[in-house]
């Protein structure tokens, strides 16, 4: 058995290409790392995050290999899209999070956070989040 902290892969990413395949999520979608899946269809899985931020916290990732919410747009298909983001809502019904409301997360680039050079969706619920950023000062 493989056990991996998150704190292995993290690292700042430009969110640009070139895609890196021997990324965490590159090497969960071959199989190489295990995961708590959730859903998984032609477009997208969907796995409980190792380290959670909140008392759920899914993240959705695309099969193919894209490097974040900028590249997914140019270069996935129509249907890698739309099927993609059906997935994203799909989790969200399942795990019956629309009631009482969920956030829909992505980060790109340095500045946004991202740590992982995979497009990916985080679905974060079960208690109220809070701001989604701190308000600006000035």
């Amino acid at each position: 058995m493989i056990t991996v902290t998150i704190l292995e892969f993290a690292m700042s990413v430009t969110g640009l290409p070139p895609y890196d395949d021997a990324n965490i999520f590159a090497r969960i979608l071959r199989g190489e790392i295990p995961c708590k899946k959730v859903h998984e269809d032609a477009h997208a899985l969907a796995f409980h995050d190792i380290n959670p931020q909140a008392p759920v916290h899914v993240l959705v990732i695309p099969k193919g290999p894209y490097v974040s919410i900028a590249d997914f747009g140019a270069q996935a298909s129509d249907a890698e899209i739309a099927g993609f983001w059906r997935a994203v809502s799909k989790v969200a019904k399942d795990l019956g999070l629309e009631a009482a409301g969920y956030r829909a997360l992505t980060n790109m680039g340095v500045d946004g956070g991202q740590e992982v050079p995979h497009f990916h969706v985080h679905l974060f619920a079960g208690r109220r989040i809070g701001r989604m950023v701190p308000k600006a000062e000035g």
